[in-house]
Order: structure tokens, then C-alpha cells, then sequence
């Protein structure tokens, strides 16, 4: 475990700046697709650790910075506020999410 300290808490670190700044965008996604994601980027970088060693930090940082991206396109676009997921309604229209009475 002593191996992967250093990439564990970078993930770690991303896990809680991401899901603590941008869960709004996230309140009616399933549980697995989040648990599936999550597990996903941990593996595939404790996976490459192993050939690349901490170069591998590079993989959730850059996905993650690709995701950012893509996030304030996606809002600006359609009119959604990139950190507030507001006007809400039009938000959840937008997921295809049904709007909680």
C-alpha cells in the first residue's frame, strides 16, 4: 500500500474537491454510475502506477481537467450556471431527469 500513497491521496484529494464543489450536478445520477466511475479512474490509475510509477498522478488530473472543460462548455451552452447548476428545472430538463414535485 506504502506504493500507491502518494497517488491514493491525490485521488483522494480530487474525490473531495470535485464531489464537494460540483455534487449539485449530480443529484439524481444513480449511484453505480458514480461508484462505477470513481472505481474506474482508482484503477486505472493504481494500474499504471505500476508501469509508469507517479507519473501516473497525470491520469486523473488530466481526465479531470478534460471533464472541467467539457462541464463549463456544456453549461455556458445551455445556458446553465457552471457552478450552481441553476435555472434547476431547465437543468434537469436538460439530464432528462424528472423535475421533483
Amino acid at each position: 500500500m506504502e506504493r500507491y500513497g502518494l497517488e491514493l491521496a491525490v485521488l483522494l484529494g480530487i474525490i473531495i474537491l470535485g464531489t464537494g464543489t460540483f455534487a449539485v450536478f449530480e443529484g439524481e445520477t444513480e449511484a453505480w454510475r458514480k461508484i462505477f466511475k470513481w472505481s474506474t479512474v482508482t484503477a486505472a490509475t493504481l494500474g499504471a502506477t505500476h508501469w509508469i510509477g507517479h507519473a501516473a498522478i497525470a491520469i486523473p488530473v488530466v481526465l479531470g481537467l478534460m471533464g472541467l472543460s467539457f462541464h463549463f462548455w456544456w453549461c455556458r451552452t445551455n445556458g446553465i450556471h457552471p457552478l450552481h447548476a441553476t435555472p434547476r428545472r431547465k437543468y434537469y430538463e436538460l439530464r432528462g431527469w424528472t423535475w421533483p414535485e
